[in-house]
């Protein structure tokens, strides 16, 4: 790779760390490409150079977040019984390090735009394949059914980060 495909890939990434911020702050409908240019410090017409549509840049941020969560439930290696939990934190530690992407991936279902229901669509159905073979490949009984729970559990998690009302979660304590 030349100095300058570096220089292109890292502004990229600048790109889709902003737009990340930006959507998570602002709502697809209120983010602008020209605002994730300001905010790193580029042309809006540099944003076109990689993404043609805000579409486009959304659904790439999208993407990055399901591929760190398919990453990140692939990698996690667990005796049959502790796998769900592991993966959970496994989740948890994604809403840490990535938690504008994470937070997007989840709640991007509600978005009507056809193409970015379809895509997300698409992509929770991956997930789903993905975790129920893992838990299959562990012998859990009902591997299709718990998949769903998993992600379920991630869904209310997303709600009461989202909402910053941890009571929603059966397991912590509150006031």
């Amino acid at each position: 790779m030349s100095p300058k495909d570096d220089t292109s890939a890292t502004r990229k990434d600048q790109i889709l760390d902003a737009a990340a911020e930006l959507f998570a702050q602002l709502g697809y409908y209120k983010t602008t490409t020209a605002l994730v240019a300001k905010a790193v410090g580029v042309t809006q017409p540099y944003v076109f150079h990689f993404f043609r549509t805000k579409e486009e840049l959304f659904l790439a941020v999208l993407d990055r977040g399901f591929n760190r969560l398919t990453h990140a439930f692939a990698a996690v290696e667990s005796p049959p019984e502790e796998l769900a939990h592991r993966m959970g934190y496994a989740f948890e530690q994604l809403l840490v390090t990535h938690r504008n992407e994470i937070l997007l991936v989840m709640q991007a279902y509600s978005i009507p735009e056809p193409a970015i229901r379809e895509e997300v669509k698409a992509k929770f159905v991956l997930i789903h394949e993905r975790v129920g073979g893992r838990f299959a490949q562990a012998g859990i009984p009902n591997p299709n059914g718990e998949a769903g729970m998993f992600i379920g559990t991630g869904l209310l998690i997303a709600l009461s980060q989202v909402l910053d009302l941890p009571r929603l979660l059966p397991w912590c304590e509150t006031e």
